[in-house]
């Protein structure tokens, strides 16, 4: 019998030793509808080499169970760790948004994360040059709240569309079934907005020395909303509390091949040992005239807003003090999505965030299947209640014999409309068409200065990193990265250069 979503949420003391236990007894063994085994190993045979019948159904039971044992795989994000944990608020940011789990000073609230590479498959490195996913999911008393982030504050792109193909040429070659730098470098070549989430990458920040010493944001600016009816935008930072540190690029490639498992490793053995994790959150705060005249757009997902204009204002920490009980039960099945909200919280214009708000949903429709929010890592403190019904997997009680629709005349459900959705006198028009946003002067304004910001060290390595990647492309894309990094910086354009003409001097 799977166990109630409050137990695996929970109670911590539940047994997490990486060794098996070896005591107790599990009692008998049975088929998977109740009845006892006899023999689990051989099967029901006519004489001793004889043909095995289909009437030993715990058998053929086994043998379909084990065909079907895995789920298809995410697309992003394939291969992860998770652990429980709490969420504790440490300043007061109750005028900023009405959601209750943030309501008050030393509030807990239940939560479980899972941080992952972004691109390779499951049965990657965990080392691998790479985004790095960091979803976290507040098990709040209004519903389920997720952050679906990542480590970096930007992303690769910031049109919806584009999403699909900035994914596709970092997967495999569909004839070589390889990793392509021609592919890689072609696309995001030909949209140079990429390039600021391409140098955190090269970076040594794109090989973090495991999940604890590594930051989290919520990348997008997302909407809050007070009591009053009052919006301001907001950039969530999830800062590490371990402090930062990062791989060599070298190193990052000996562990690939030491320990593929290395961050997932050192996630559940610090936890095992208590040696707790812990991140603290903060928000940047803008008000909504401060958001629209702002000197970049806080809706584009490429941008970073400056700490200098709006500084980090502390709102609370999270702890990771448990690890799971079951791998695929709470981490392969766990399904974070940005949709996920709960009133105070809300999505902003953001078009990339606005795309996800769908995507992300769909995929686990379509992975884990319509009753996906049944499953115990998915399910809520509070109990669904609604209309929807039936389904692949539907393992409720569905309802019973309550009614399915709405409005009904026998006791409901029935909404609540005193729950406040939306800010005051919020209105958008505008021409219906398609507004192509291509690469501008600004676009390479925050590039520049992450560059700049680098120290030597870090500079170096950032050119060796990716002028060693850019060097397996064909000349016409390493002359495009070179044209785009000089839009960047000259110096930084001279010294990859450098690096490639010793490779082709042709160039």
């Amino acid at each position: 019998m799977i166990p109630p979503a409050k137990d695996i949420k929970q109670d911590p003391n539940a047994f997490t030793s990486t060794q098996l236990p070896r005591d107790g007894d599990w009692g008998q063994m049975t088929t998977s509808f109740g009845a006892p085994i006899t023999d689990d190993i051989p099967p029901l045979t006519v004489g001793e080499r004889g043909p095995i019948l289909l009437q030993d159904f715990h058998l053929i039971d086994k043998l379909a169970h084990f065909d079907r044992e895995r789920v298809p795989e995410r697309v992003v994000h394939a291969k992860g760790a998770g652990a429980h944990g709490y969420f504790e608020v440490t300043k007061d940011v109750s005028h900023l948004t009405s959601a209750k789990f943030l309501s008050q000073v030393g509030k807990r609230t239940p939560m479980f994360a899972r941080f992952s590479t972004v691109i390779p498959e499951s049965g990657s490195a965990d080392t691998v040059r790479n985004p790095r996913g960091f979803a976290l999911k507040f098990y709040t008393e209004e519903g389920n709240f997720d952050m679906v982030g990542n480590n970096t504050p930007v992303f690769f792109d910031n049109v919806l569309a584009s999403f699909v193909d900035i994914i596709h040429p970092q997967k495999r070659d569909p004839r070589t079934h390889m990793f392509n730098p021609d592919m890689f470098w072609d696309r995001f070549t030909l949209r140079p907005v990429s390039f600021h989430q391409l140098l955190i990458q090269f970076s040594n920040r794109g090989t973090p020395d495991g999940y604890r010493h590594m930051h989290g944001f919520s990348s997008h600016t997302y909407k809050l909303i007070n009591s009053e009816g009052v919006p301001h935008y907001v950039k969530w930072h999830f800062r590490t509390d371990q402090g930062i540190k990062n791989l060599k690029a070298e190193e990052a490639v000996k562990w690939a091949g030491k320990d593929p498992d290395y961050a997932t490793r050192d996630l559940f053995n610090a936890i095992e040992r208590g040696d707790y994790p812990s991140w603290t959150l903060y928000f940047q705060v803008l008000t909504e005239e401060e958001a629209y005249n702002y000197k970049y757009d806080v809706f584009d997902v490429t941008k970073v807003i400056s700490k200098k204009d709006f500084p980090l204002q502390e709102v609370g920490r999270f702890v990771l003090n448990r690890n799971p009980e079951n791998y695929f039960a709470e981490v392969e099945q766990a399904a974070f999505a940005p949709a996920h909200m709960v009133p105070g919280i809300a999505p902003s214009p953001d078009p990339l965030l606005q795309g996800r708000l769908f995507s992300y949903t769909d995929a686990h429709l379509h992975r884990l299947g319509p009753n996906y929010n049944l499953l115990p890592i998915n399910s809520p403190i509070k109990p669904a209640n609604n209309t929807m019904r039936d389904g692949a997997m539907q393992f409720s009680d569905n309802y019973g014999r309550k009614t399915n629709y709405y409005p009904n005349s026998f006791g409901g459900p029935h909404p609540n409309r005193s729950i406040f959705e939306g800010e005051k006198d919020w209105f958008v028009s505008g021409k219906v068409g398609r507004y192509r946003k291509d690469a501008s002067e600004k676009d390479y304004e925050q590039p520049r200065a992450l560059y700049r910001l680098l120290d030597k060290t870090e500079q170096q390595d950032l050119v060796d990193n990716l002028a060693k990647d850019v060097s397996l492309t064909q000349p016409f894309i390493q002359k495009r990265v070179l044209e785009v990094l000089g839009r960047i910086d000259d110096e930084f354009r001279s010294r990859v250069e450098a690096f490639l003409r010793k490779e082709n001097p042709d160039l």
